[in-house]
This record gives C-alpha cells, sequence and structure tokens, in this order.
C-alpha cells in the first residue's frame, strides 16, 4: 500500500489511469483496493473526488475497451487451438456464446464488480463479437458504477475516521 500511495503521490492521476487500464487487462493490480484508497486520499483532500471519479472511469474504460479488442482481434483463435487444455471444446464455447449473447450485456455490468470476471467478460465480449457500440455502452456503465462506489466507499471511510 506504501508503494501505491508513494507510486500515485508521484504521478497522480496519470498513475490512477494507467494502473486502472492495466488492472482490468487483467495485470494482478489489486483495482478496488486502489480505488477505495483514491477515495480515501480525496477525502483527506490530496485528490480530488470527481476527477478521480473521472480519471478512474477513463481508465477503467480503457481497459476494458483494450481487453475488448484483444479478444476481437486474437481470441478466438487462441481459444480454438489451446481451449482444449482447460477445458474449452467447440461445442462448449458455442453454448457459452449463446448465453453471452443472451445475457452478456447485463453480465458486463455485474462483471466489473467480480474480481477476475471483469476480464473475461471485457475480452470474451470480444470473442463473441459483440457489436461495438452496445460494448462501449454497457462496459461505460459497469466501469463508471465500479469506480463511483469503490472511490466512495473510500471516501466516507475517511471522512468517518
Amino acid at each position: 500500500m506504501e508503494f501505491a500511495k508513494e507510486f500515485i503521490g508521484q504521478y497522480g492521476y496519470f498513475a490512477i489511469y494507467g494502473l486502472l487500464a492495466l488492472g482490468v487487462i487483467g495485470m494482478p493490480i489489486p483495482d478496488e483496493v486502489m480505488m477505495t484508497f483514491v477515495g480515501y486520499l480525496a477525502s483527506i483532500s490530496v485528490l480530488n473526488y470527481s476527477v478521480s471519479i473521472a480519471v478512474s472511469f477513463g481508465g477503467a474504460f480503457t481497459g476494458g475497451l483494450l481487453s475488448y479488442m484483444i479478444g476481437k482481434k486474437a481470441g478466438r483463435p487462441l481459444v480454438v487451438k489451446y481451449g482444449k487444455w482447460v477445458g474449452v471444446n467447440a461445442k462448449r464455447l458455442v453454448r457459452v456464446e449463446s448465453w453471452f449473447m443472451k445475457y452478456g450485456y447485463w453480465s458486463i455490468i455485474l462483471g466489473y464488480f467480480i474480481p477476475g470476471i471483469r476480464h473475461l467478460m471485457c475480452c470474451f465480449s470480444g470473442i463473441s463479437r459483440m457489436a461495438m457500440g452496445r460494448y462501449i455502452l454497457f462496459s461505460g456503465i459497469g466501469a463508471f458504477l465500479w469506480c463511483v462506489v469503490f472511490i466512495s466507499i473510500g471516501f466516507y471511510v475517511g471522512v468517518l475516521t
């Protein structure tokens, strides 16, 4: 946590944006903890609350969009070629895709709140060739709600202490 405080202290909003973008793509960054910490920093006036939400949303949304593009460009060939090693065969892929096309839009929003799932949802949106416009809409809603919730938790914990 001390490293995050120093990193954010030194690079400010750029660090928040970059770390969240990398975290949503799938890098091992504790996104929820970081955003809660950002909220705390906003509560003690080190960061601005509204700017923190906007920058965090931008980072999360960018990471989700990059993950979608990776899934769209490289995901299917990788799943077809290496899926058998993790238990994904062609029949299972078709079944998951049909479920995803039925419930995927709402799953993207909810997936942001489940660590590990948000990475898969963004990537799988691209693999299943979800329309980019609809993906942008639902991913934007999910990323915004996710950022507001966790930054607000940190902010209010800081206010109460």
